[in-house]
């Protein structure tokens, strides 16, 4: 819309923003370094194993994927599980514009490393009064490493930002703006007033390049914190109470979604969305009460045995 940012790119950030707030309280609610990290682990990785299985086995021959029953197919895809990246077979949806076997997945990884570097930041003293001030000015100069380390940045070719990651400094940038909210959450007032300003100068940041990432952090940032905190909620936002679907609808919206497009090309986009998001909700509801619940379960078993002089947490 803007020549900037993506809606794609929109909902990563936000996401990003959002878990940065969420994953700081978890950890500093059960600081214990063991039960968050089986939290954690029991939240992303069960069920990425097997949405990452699924499309191997399953998606990839119906897609004109080659054999992974070979060595050096399977000792590859098993590193790509180590660093919980996307999977990939050679041949999947070859032809069609964007030929990635799953290509929502490749934000797990980034996510995860994200999560290790909560507690380390707590070892680091970065949640004390004095620490707090810190960690906000570390937010402030990832945002400016984030605009010259872009492809339009104007130091991307400095010797000393060339190495410099971009996506992974732009992804931590975000998650820590959401982890400086939640920090000084005691200051940050909610208004929607204040929410409305804030939008319609994430509009005007996000005409330029070099102001997008910024102001969608800081700007659309404080808009979906008062969205989320301080707007009424409708019935409609109460529908997954009871089920959370959204991890499911993640890991599975992509590959249901290819596949329809790669036995009909000609697919109407809207008759694609309601089918493909029909089916990517019921894979989502088998895989949080097949899968995730019952894993959620047993980590929130494991950290009781581990304390059981400790008041019981949910595991979110």
């Amino acid at each position: 819309m803007f020549g900037t940012l993506s809606f794609g790119e929109i909902a990563v950030d936000g996401f990003f923003l959002i878990s940065g707030y969420l994953i700081t309280q978890s950890f500093l609610r059960e600081p214990s370094f063991s039960a968050y990290l089986t939290k954690r682990f029991a939240r992303i990785v069960p069920g990425y194993l097997i949405c990452f299985l699924f499309c191997v086995v399953v998606v990839a021959p119906l897609a004109g994927g080659g054999s992974v029953l070979t060595g050096p197919n399977l000792s590859r895809l098993a590193a790509r599980v180590i660093k919980l990246a996307a999977p990939a077979v050679a041949g999947a949806f070859d032809g069609l514009p964007y030929p990635s076997l799953n290509g929502a997945m490749w934000t797990i990884g980034y996510e995860f490393r994200c999560y290790l570097m909560v507690p380390v930041l707590g070892w680091l003293g970065c949640y004390s009064p004095r620490g707090k001030q810190v960690l906000a000015a570390a937010a402030i100069v990832l945002l400016a490493l984030d605009a010259a380390t872009s492809e339009h940045g104007p130091l991307v070719g400095s010797a000393l930002l060339r190495y410099l990651p971009h996506r992974d400094v732009h992804l931590t940038s975000v998650f820590v703006v959401g982890m400086t909210a939640f920090l000084h959450r005691d200051r940050l007032v909610l208004r929607r007033s204040w929410a409305i300003g804030a939008m319609c100068l994430l509009v005007v940041s996000l005409c330029r390049w070099y102001s997008a990432d910024a102001g969608y952090a800081i700007f659309g940032g404080y808009a979906i914190l008062w969205f989320s905190l301080k707007a009424p909620v409708v019935r409609l936002s109460r529908l997954d109470n009871s089920a959370d679907i959204s991890y499911g609808l993640y890991l599975y919206g992509w590959p249901v979604q290819m596949l329809f497009i790669w036995w009909y090309r000609s697919i109407d986009p809207w008759l694609l969305s309601g089918v493909s998001l029909t089916i990517a909700a019921t894979f989502g509801l088998v895989s949080w009460f097949g899968i995730e619940k019952p894993c959620l379960r047993l980590a929130r078993d494991w950290i009781r045995t581990k304390n059981p002089g400790a008041a019981s947490t949910a595991v979110r």
